[in-house]
């Protein structure tokens, strides 16, 4: 018998690994929630599979995503990676990306650690939808506004939505899939 999974999953084998191995798992490591969060911020106005296809490359050009030494990245580092054909070439991403290192480092000095901030919202508890499709939620709408305040880019309540089903804070599997039980 055929694996019933969200239909997004099935237009291309890279996204199917995706859904089955990462989709949804709920993620506590701060530095990972914010990597997720930065390419979701890459991924507005593109599809998934364009950032999916190229966040290989993202991690060796944003040197494995570690905020201590994204945060340091001037206009030597941002003039190289807008000539990265291996990512996506958008100089305000770039630069939301290094703004979302400083801030992350920011919160880290002041005592605050960026996973017990993102699960704060659901006071620890992974959400479940109820299996339709959404855009956003009032929730993302308050997550949005928050991270808006703090000074990050490219986190408006619909990436923010799709940064927290991607990430586990909320299990957004469609009711037939396979994934939503499991997790």
């Amino acid at each position: 018998m055929t694996k019933q999974r969200c239909k997004w999953s099935e237009r291309d084998p890279m996204e199917t690994v995706y859904h089955d191995e990462e989709w949804g798992v709920p993620v506590h490591d701060g530095r990972m929630l914010w990597e997720c969060l930065m390419l979701e911020g890459f991924q507005a106005g593109l599809s998934w599979t364009i950032i999916l296809r190229k966040r290989e490359n993202f991690r060796e050009a944003f040197l494995g995503f570690d905020p201590k030494k994204v945060a340091k990245f001037g206009e030597r580092e941002i003039e190289i990676l807008l000539a990265n054909p291996g990512i996506v070439r958008s100089r305000a991403k770039i630069e939301a990306t290094i703004k979302g290192a400083q801030i992350y480092l920011d919160m880290q000095k002041k005592g605050e650690d960026f996973a017990d901030f993102c699960w704060s919202f659901t006071k620890g508890k992974v959400l479940r939808g109820d299996g339709t499709v959404v855009a956003e939620t009032e929730l993302s709408k308050t997550i949005s506004k928050e991270l808006k305040r703090r000074g990050f880019k490219f986190v408006g309540p619909s990436i923010t939505y799709a940064w927290m089903q991607a990430v586990g804070i909320v299990n957004d599997h469609v009711a037939h899939c396979y994934r939503r039980k499991q997790l």
